[in-house]
């Protein structure tokens, strides 16, 4: 049997043994166990070495994605200004990352599930923290459309990759409170870019925002040198399992087109809003906005990442784990489907942070319950392929998120032009209801 550091305890590190378990069901890619129990405690020191590095590395990985992806959309009021873009040329050019992000998701998923899930996740964080840097050497739509297409490759890569490392670390009855502090990290890594675009446009260009953006490139080398790839993903290439991966994908193509389709509606919806969010406060009264100066803009930001994202991300880890990743991952696109009117609606500063707060806690946290359900329902074979189908694809799809709601409130105005996001929650939720239930699966 290969050694592995891994292996210091094949275990949840809890001292309660866990098993990769063989093919049951008749080929179906999981096996359901009951020798970890539900209600586990986590406790992260009680985790191996290998399991916190692996957690922190794609924590890490998704919090400076967020900060270079988020960066456009803090600047992007200042964009349109120097660049002098219509409200649809601004989302086009989120719309075109979106859709890089799709073919970079199905690209290093393919490769993670051939060549490791430690070299794709480091090659992903390089690409995205090079091209993020070279938007700000932009001196074209046309240029800066370029830099967010390539940056766009790296940030699929990235997240597909991270949730497969982590889920075929971690044990079932702990796996979601570790996603869910995988995926808490994107609002840590927004507030960053909020806390970081501010102070620099306070005293210089936006283009000094973008060259801020190659700071995660730095993460790499500690991830090459420190993180090692799983045990799942070594001895299932340690022979050649080519015969028994192209059942085991074709068995899961129906929870594929059920869980993208579901992470479309959701991601049309949070791209929609959160695009636009920004640009929303600041502008002017007369121009359908809110007027918040910059200053307010950047608190507001840290606040609602803060108190709305962060938790969301981190207790649907813990609802997933004690009632079930279904019905939490229902329940949060309901709420964030009924959240967005009342933020559309309220006029109030107080208000309108209280209603985006809880928009942030919902409409972003069912994130967390993608990953987990993705990570519980595809085989090792394919597990990082169909994670980056299923979520990037969707990123892609999405794209027309950015670009509906820009159009709409040039008629309409922005707070009507939300409603589209509202309608995207609700649709998700419903298409949710066909998903099964993954609670108590180890993976195999």
């Amino acid at each position: 049997m290969l050694s592995h550091p891994f292996d210091e305890e094949l275990s949840n590190g809890w001292g309660t043994p866990y098993s990769m378990a063989p093919m049951t069901d008749g080929g179906s890619p999981i096996s359901i166990k009951t020798n970890v129990p539900a209600a586990t405690a986590f406790s992260w020191s009680a985790a191996t070495t290998a399991q916190r590095r692996v957690v922190i590395a794609a924590s890490l990985g998704w919090m400076l994605d967020a900060f270079d992806v988020m960066l456009y959309s803090i600047v992007l009021a200042t964009l349109m200004r120097a660049f002098g873009m219509s409200r649809t040329t601004a989302g086009l050019l989120n719309a075109l990352t979106l859709i890089a992000s799709a073919v970079g998701g199905l690209i290093f998923g393919v490769l993670a599930d051939r060549l490791g899930r430690r070299r794709m996740l480091s090659a992903s964080i390089l690409i995205y923290s090079v091209f993020t840097f070279a938007c700000g050497l932009s001196t074209s739509i046309a240029m800066l459309a370029a830099c967010r297409f390539l940056l766009g490759l790296g940030m699929g890569g990235e997240w597909n990759t991270g949730a497969a490392l982590v889920a075929e670390t971690w044990p079932s009855a702990l796996r979601g409170r570790a996603l869910g502090i995988v995926q808490s990290s994107w609002a840590v890594g927004y507030a960053i870019s909020a806390v970081v675009a501010g102070a620099i446009l306070a005293h210089g260009s936006w283009r000094w925002v973008f060259f801020a953006g190659i700071l995660p490139a730095g993460l790499v080398f500690w991830i090459q040198s420190h993180v090692p790839e799983t045990p799942l993903w070594e001895r299932l290439h340690a022979g050649d399992a080519n015969v028994r991966t192209r059942g085991k994908v074709r068995g899961s193509v129906r929870a594929l087109v059920v869980l993208t389709a579901t992470n479309t509606f959701g991601m049309f919806g949070w791209w929609g809003l959160f695009t636009w969010i920004p640009a929303y406060l600041v502008l002017p009264v007369s121009q359908g906005g809110r007027g918040f100066a910059a200053l307010s803009l950047t608190g507001f930001l840290v606040t609602v990442n803060l108190a709305g994202m962060l938790p969301g991300y981190l207790l649907f880890g813990v609802f997933a784990d004690r009632f079930g990743r279904k019905r939490t991952f229902v329940v949060y696109l309901a709420a964030a489907a009924a959240a967005v009117p009342l933020l559309a609606g309220a006029r109030e500063p107080g208000w309108i942070l209280v209603f985006a707060c809880v928009a942030a806690f919902f409409g972003t946290g069912f994130f967390t319950g993608s990953g987990i359900i993705g990570s519980e329902i595809f085989p090792t074979e394919s597990r990082a392929t169909a994670l980056g189908i299923s979520y990037n694809v969707a990123r892609g799809l999405s794209a027309l998120a950015p670009v509906t709601i820009g159009a709409l409130s040039e008629r309409h105005g922005l707070a009507w032009a939300f409603g589209a996001s509202a309608v995207a929650f609700a649709a998700a939720a419903c298409v949710a209801l066909l998903l099964k239930e993954t609670r108590g699966v180890e993976l195999a």
